[in-house]
């Protein structure tokens, strides 16, 4: 058994550690905690219930009150990974500038990042989004038509990046990419760029957005683009979406060719 007086001895560093990594812990409780428990409480799945909130918080067709109803549920009810709308008006930005005709999500989850990206295209855009959870992408799929984007314009490729970019030329007929966002898992950032790369869909211009490249972090994929010499880059630092105190960057390139 502790004494009392070694458990006192331990009580400023473990005082220290709690304040030190208060939004860890924090994003532990509502990550896994929260999520856990509701999980048991209603039987559905995190992205089943945010869907449920957003049928009854949103207007159909409105791209923007979706978004919303997201930011809501993200910040004060469940915390779910979308980029977040701090770091989205990053992303609106960079797609005002780019105006891309040609565009790949890698990452859908359930069909944040798609909504915001696809209300900011050009007329005649072309936006594939690539989702490789059967479960996700079901959400994925409501929430994009319910934001009154068909098939037409948004679509929903159920399958591994991996498995999608070697076809995305002979299956759909893409012959060059304007604009890749990242935001699936960070250990396939750097192979699914160098697959890109491979690929001859980048032409001199293209860009690449990869999101959270600080937290949880792709160190891989930045040396890569620090030491390939094939991009102009920068990380547009912030804080993770949905909870303050955690930095967070996400990536923008610019492809400039082979060497």
């Amino acid at each position: 058994m502790v004494s009392p007086a070694i458990a006192l001895a331990f009580l400023p560093l473990l005082l220290t550690l709690l304040i030190r990594y208060r939004y860890y812990f924090m994003l532990f409780y509502r990550a896994v905690l929260v999520r856990l428990w509701r999980d048991c409480r209603t039987g559905l799945s995190r992205e089943e219930r945010v869907f449920q909130y957003i049928l009854t918080h949103a207007t159909a067709g409105d791209p923007e009150s979706i978004l919303d109803a997201f930011d809501t549920w993200c910040s004060k009810v469940e915390f779910i990974s979308n980029i977040g709308p701090k770091k989205g008006k990053i992303l609106d930005r960079l797609l005002l500038e780019q105006s891309p005709v040609t565009v790949l999500e890698l990452g859908a989850h359930c069909g944040y990042s798609t909504v915001r990206i696809a209300r900011a295209l050009p007329r005649g855009a072309r936006h594939y989004s690539v989702e490789m959870d059967q479960s996700n992408a079901a959400i994925a799929e409501k929430v994009i038509r319910l934001a009154g984007f068909d098939d037409g314009m948004v679509e929903l490729i159920v399958c591994p990046s991996d498995e999608v970019i070697p076809r995305l030329r002979s299956d759909y007929g893409v012959e060059k990419l304007d604009f890749v966002f990242m935001d699936h898992w960070k250990k396939c950032y750097l192979p699914d760029l160098q697959m890109l790369e491979g690929s001859g869909l980048l032409g001199k211009g293209s860009m690449i957005v990869a999101d959270n490249v600080l937290f949880p972090g792709a160190p891989n994929f930045l040396r890569h683009i620090r030491r390939c010499g094939l991009y102009e880059w920068r990380v547009h630092r912030a804080t993770l979406e949905y909870i303050k105190g955690i930095r967070d960057g996400m990536a923008e390139l610019i492809y400039q060719g082979t060497k």
